[in-house]
């Protein structure tokens, strides 16, 4: 038992009188590594922060997409809308007589049939929305005023 331990002593004494040589450079080597270390965990945290933006571009650019979709919708639909229109204002343009060839009457002479109305607007709630678009003004206003003093 204590031949091995006599070798392993032996050993020990070799490692620090040769590592004591080497020191400065075995000193410089983890020093080295320790800045390349530093150097992978700021790359890491600038990876991390580009993987970060590109995913909030990613959800800007679908809601763009959907956008887009939207505004091609709206644009195809825009042939049909003047088409009507057209219909509408050839119609007034060339109004039909309502009576006999005859018969003719003062009103249908000045005032053209006018066509059929294309889009209805609701304006049952516009003075409620008109009070709630008031308050929304004045409470911004309000605040505005608050802020600046």
């Amino acid at each position: 038992m204590s031949l091995p331990a006599r070798s392993l002593s032996h050993m020990r004494g070799q490692s620090t009188s040769g590592s004591g040589a080497q020191s400065p450079a075995l000193l410089a080597r983890i020093e080295e590594k320790k800045a390349e270390l530093e150097n992978l965990r700021e790359l890491r945290d600038l990876s991390a922060a580009v993987a970060s933006q590109m995913e909030a571009l990613e959800q800007k650019l679908s809601t763009l997409s959907d956008g887009t979709e939207a505004i091609a919708t709206v644009i195809g639909n825009w042939h049909n809308v003047l088409r009507a229109i057209n219909m509408a204002s050839m119609k007034l343009a060339n109004p039909t007589a309502t009576g006999t060839a005859g018969e003719t009457d003062d009103k249908d002479e000045d005032a053209p049939e006018l066509p059929q109305t294309l889009v209805r607007i609701p304006t049952e709630h516009a003075p409620a929305l008109q009070a709630q678009a008031d308050a929304a003004e004045a409470a911004a206003e309000e605040e505005r005023s608050r802020l600046s003093t």
